[in-house]
């Protein structure tokens, strides 16, 4: 019997036709909300639509990896060579039956498969925003052409991550790459739905003291940090590593080992080709939680910093809000056993706060030294 092979291109037109029909959707909504508006005016609505969609296939992508569909079609992009696992029903079924809990039967096919439609049907919308951008650009339109462009790029670099995924067979590295590129894409998406905001708006953004300023880009760069640990937590199977709090297995500093961290290495396996040990996957779970005081704090003191000042009082209490959302589905998974709902709740909370934070560095900038000074007066006062 011959093996299945991890490329097989002949459904590739088949799974992009899929994902035009599923982009077609949020294009006739969109002309259909604003039929009357100019090209160039639909773009913003284009753009935001986008960035929801690409939160909830985050949110999908996480439901997918949660619930052990990754590879529940071991081929790319088909299932077993066919578009959908319909076509593959003999093989999924021969694989379930082989191994009733192995990563590949009907249901995690279907979830693998719907994640990239899904995918797909982003790319088509992110393809057709760069396109019409430029289109516009060339008519004379006051719009920026590279953003869409360079979130184009970043689209294919993740749908070769995509592919990594499957064919690497839940390499850490890769999979906690593909989630990092999955929040790029937020970042991205958000800064052009702002930047087409102030345009709308014809204004610029706020000016804030500097110091709430560097404290806003620290606090931005800590929680991407703290989103790389936890993926490489999710990745490697290490949230029940530690199933009690504040402590973990009953210790303030249970035994760890430092391969855990080593990063070109298969699932489940150190560097040398070893199983992990169990210290190991301690020590993945218990720097992200460490971590997560950090980020607390300073997540903290920049909505205090940012509601102080007065301007960015709604982006202070979102990220207050969005915090204590962490929080709260942190400790869900760690003492209630990783239940589904509060791990994808807890991957929506990090992407909602990069679009959050994204958004809030986009609205701001630091004053000039005389605006800063009276800014400090004001709070002082205040």
């Amino acid at each position: 019997m011959n093996p299945q092979p991890l490329y097989d291109l002949s459904p590739a037109l088949r799974v992009m036709l899929m994902g035009v029909v599923i982009a077609l959707g949020p294009l006739a909504w969109v002309w259909l909300r604003n039929p009357r508006a100019a090209p160039a005016r639909r773009l913003p609505a284009l753009t935001l639509l986008t960035l929801f969609l690409t939160f909830d296939l985050v949110l999908f992508g996480a439901f997918t990896r949660l619930t052990d569909s990754g590879l529940g079609c071991p081929d790319w992009p088909g299932c077993y060579g066919n578009a959908s696992p319909s076509g593959a029903h003999a093989e999924i079924g021969k694989a379930q039956e082989a191994m009733p809990a192995g990563p590949v039967t009907h249901g995690k096919a279907w979830i693998e498969m719907i994640h990239r439609y899904l995918a797909t049907g982003v790319g088509v919308l992110v393809l057709t925003l760069t396109a019409a951008t430029w289109l516009q650009r060339k008519r004379g339109a006051p719009v920026n052409p590279w953003w869409p462009a360079a979130t184009l790029a970043w689209v294919c670099l993740q749908g070769a991550f995509g592919a990594l995924t499957v064919t690497m067979k839940l390499f850490p590295a890769i999979v906690t790459l593909h989630l990092l590129g999955g929040m790029v894409m937020l970042a991205l998406l958000c800064r052009q739905a702002v930047s087409y905001e102030h345009a709308q708006r014809g204004d610029e953004p706020v000016p804030i003291a500097p110091a709430a300023r560097a404290w806003l880009v620290a606090g931005t760069a800590v929680l991407w940090l703290q989103i790389a640990l936890g993926g490489w937590v999710s990745t490697n199977y290490a949230v029940l590593a530690c199933s009690d709090f504040p402590t973990c297995q009953g210790s303030w500093w249970p035994p760890m080992q430092l391969q855990g961290f080593e990063l070109w290495r298969e699932l489940g396996k150190s560097g040398a080709g070893a199983h992990l040990d169990f210290a190991a996957l301690t020590a993945i779970h218990y720097a992200h939680r460490l971590f997560a005081y950090v980020v607390l704090a300073v997540l903290g003191l920049v909505a205090w910093q940012l509601h102080r000042g007065g301007e960015l009082r709604k982006q202070a209490g979102w990220i207050a809000a969005l915090v204590l959302w962490q929080v709260a589905t942190g400790l869900s998974n760690v003492v209630l056993g990783w239940p589904l709902v509060a791990a994808v709740s807890h991957t929506g909370g990090a992407a909602a706060l990069v679009v959050v934070l994204t958004w809030t560095l986009c609205e701001s900038r630091p004053a000039p030294a005389a605006r800063s000074a009276g800014i400090a007066a004001r709070e002082l006062s205040a």
